[in-house]
Parts: structure tokens; C-alpha cells; sequence
């Protein structure tokens, strides 16, 4: 199984940075697609299938916390898991973004060793939720209402 991921971050090296590392680690990619901020993000997901997020936190236009919220908000978005590749190592900063639901962090510069266990991690837990998520029929229920 392949995975889409989305790159954002206002640094064009970082992103092919980035990308790089996901694929030195091993992690099977289908397609990367790169966001110079937040907005861009969004852009890509109203029109692109992505499987997690890798975003940085400080970035023109829209920052990855606002981007992290608004994903978390949005109905068809929230399932998607958000990590931030960054240098921010504010305390604050982290409990804010806890409590907006960030999925992962991972602080820049970092190993494939780091990324492929965060990417690994993150994907597992939301296959996990997207498996128990009450939207489809359960596993006994023959979907018949008598």
C-alpha cells in the first residue's frame, strides 16, 4: 500500500528535503504533493486524495497551526493525521498544538529512522480509527432492518 503525502512548508529545499527522507526511510509514497503554506494545503486537499499531512509550523499566508485546525475541523479532513517537521520547540506551542490534535511531531533536523516511525505511527492509528468508525455497517450486521 502506497501513501499520498502532503508537503508544506514555506521552504522549497526543505520540502525536497523532506521527501527525500520519506523515501531514504522506506515508506512506500503514491504521489507527494508540495503546499508553500497553509492555504495552498487546503487547495490540494479539496482536490487531491492525501493520507497524512507533513507540514511546518511557521509558514506565510497560513501557518500549520491554523492549517492543523482547520483540518481538524473540517468533516472530510479531520481523519487525515497531521505531523509538524519543524524547529519550533516551544513548550507552549506544542500544548497548543496537542490541543488542536496534532498527530505527531518531529523536530528539524531530524533521521529517516525518525520519520519513517512517526509516518508509520500515525498511519497505523488512523487505519485503526477509520476501521472502527461507525459509518459502515459492523462486521454482524448483514445490513438488512427487519
Amino acid at each position: 500500500m502506497a501513501f499520498n503525502i502532503l508537503v508544506a512548508d514555506d521552504s522549497a529545499t526543505m520540502r525536497v528535503v523532506i521527501k527525500k527522507t520519506v523515501e531514504m526511510a522506506g515508506v512506500p509514497v503514491g504521489e507527494f504533493f508540495d503546499a508553500a503554506h497553509g492555504k495552498e494545503a487546503m487547495e490540494i486537499l479539496e482536490n487531491k486524495w492525501v493520507d497524512v499531512i507533513l507540514s511546518d509550523i511557521n509558514m506565510p499566508v497560513m501557518g500549520g497551526m491554523e492549517l492543523l485546525s482547520t483540518v481538524k475541523q473540517h468533516e472530510e479532513f479531520r481523519h487525515i493525521p497531521v505531523v509538524f517537521i519543524t524547529t519550533e520547540s516551544s513548550a507552549a506551542r506544542m500544548d497548543e498544538a496537542r490541543q488542536l490534535g496534532v498527530d505527531g511531531y518531529v523536530k528539524k533536523p531530524f533521521q529517516p529512522e525518525t520519520i519513517k516511525s512517526i509516518l508509520y505511527d500515525v498511519l497505523e492509528k488512523a487505519f485503526q480509527h477509520k476501521i472502527e468508525t461507525p459509518s459502515q455497517p459492523a462486521a454482524d450486521d448483514d445490513g438488512m432492518d427487519f
